[in-house]
């Protein structure tokens, strides 16, 4: 009787865990007006030079206007569950070997 209850408490626990993975991003959230949102409340976006998506991380080239200036920025995103939205992630604390898909790493840690 034991067994069976421990064998219930490893399913349901497993069974919470997928559900909640199943919140990641699909490919519609990756996409240039998704990941520049934050970017143009910021500034006047002039255009998304580069993106790309893997798992809940992705890398976002754009040029933006500031003033009279055009400057090109390079952005660490991370996709947030909870609102479904991309943010600004720290290069700082997440651009370190191992700590990103390979992809996003050499995109978004090695530029500007």
């Amino acid at each position: 009787m034991t067994a069976l209850a421990i064998a219930i408490g490893l399913g349901w626990t497993v069974a919470r865990a997928t559900a909640t993975s199943a919140f990641a991003p699909s490919d519609a959230s990756c996409s240039a007006a998704a990941l520049s949102a934050p970017v143009s409340h910021l500034a006047s976006t002039g255009g998304v030079n580069a993106y790309g998506c893997e798992g809940s991380w992705a890398y976002l080239w754009a040029t933006v206007t500031v003033g009279p200036n055009r400057i090109g920025v390079t952005e660490l995103m991370r996709f947030d569950t909870s609102t479904h939205t991309w943010h600004f992630a720290s290069r700082v604390r997440y651009c370190h070997p191992g700590l990103l898909p390979s992809i996003v790493y050499r995109r978004a840690c090695f530029s500007n």
